[in-house]
C-alpha cells in the first residue's frame, strides 16, 4: 500500500509541475472546466459525459506527454539540432490532433442543445 501511495504521490506532482509550469495545459484544464459548465447546464446525456470526459482526459494527457516528451528531449539534446526538434514537433502535432478531434466532438454534441437553447432546432 505504501509503494502505491509513493507512486501517486509522484503522478500527483506531475500533474501539479504540468499545471504551475504549462500554459497551455492551464488553458486546456480551463477550457474542460467550460465544458464542464455547459455540459451541466444543457443536461447532455450519460453517453454525451462519457465522451466530453474521455476527450477532455484524453488532451489533457496528451499535453502532459508532450510536456514530458520536451522536458527530455531538452535534457538528452540541450543543443538545438533538426532531429529534436521533429521530435518536438511530432509530440505537439500530437496534441493538436487531440484538440481538433475534441473540438468536432464538442461540436457533435452541443450544437444541437445550442440551437434548441435559441429555437432554431
Amino acid at each position: 500500500m505504501k509503494s502505491f501511495l509513493k507512486k501517486f504521490w509522484y503522478a500527483s506532482r506531475g500533474f501539479r509541475f504540468s499545471f504551475r509550469e504549462q500554459v497551455n495545459f492551464r488553458i486546456h484544464l480551463a477550457v474542460a472546466v467550460l465544458v464542464v459548465a455547459a455540459g451541466l447546464f444543457f443536461e447532455v446525456s450519460r453517453s454525451e459525459w462519457l465522451i466530453l470526459i474521455l476527450w477532455m482526459v484524453l488532451v489533457l494527457s496528451a499535453e502532459m506527454i508532450n510536456t514530458a516528451i520536451e522536458l527530455l528531449t531538452d535534457k538528452v539534446s540541450p543543443e538545438w539540432n533538426e532531429t529534436a526538434g521533429k521530435i518536438k514537433d511530432i509530440a505537439a502535432g500530437a496534441v493538436l490532433l487531440a484538440v481538433m478531434a475534441a473540438v468536432v466532438s464538442g461540436l457533435i454534441i452541443f450544437l444541437p442543445h445550442i440551437l434548441h437553447f435559441f429555437s432554431f432546432g
